[in-house]
């Protein structure tokens, strides 16, 4: 069974940083896809960055442009993501997501095309 696992939410101050990090067991995430989603209080869940599986692609949805980077070390089976100039706005569950699928990159960051999930760190962002 694979796990997946998020770590690094917390609370902050508007304009804050966080990492989150994100560690997958039974599963070797060098060959796959990974994602950060969030979902807010009666929000829908969004993509709020998406790496394929050797960096060389990513997606980040318009609002974080500038602020978050979504990274990946494969050797230590570990996806990132850095936010910066956090905002009340960002507040959110953030779930980490694996694709099953090998060398397979959905430019759009569609929820629908990631198989693995955590169970979500806490991001709140005071102001």
């Amino acid at each position: 069974q694979v796990q997946v696992v998020e770590s690094g939410g917390g609370l902050v101050h508007a304009g804050g940083s966080l990492r989150l990090s994100c560690t997958a067991s039974r599963l070797n995430i060098d060959k796959n896809s990974m994602g950060w989603f969030r979902q807010a209080p009666g929000k829908e869940r969004e993509g709020v960055a998406c790496i394929n599986w050797s960096g060389g692609s990513r997606y980040y949805i318009d609002s974080v442009k500038g602020r978050f980077t979504i990274s990946r070390d494969n050797a230590k089976n570990t996806l990132y993501l850095e936010m910066n100039n956090l905002e009340p706005e960002d507040t959110a569950m953030y779930y980490c997501a694996a694709d099953r699928h090998s060398y397979r990159y959905n430019y759009l960051c569609r929820r629908a095309d990631f198989d693995y999930w955590g169970q979500g760190t806490q991001v709140t962002v005071s102001s």
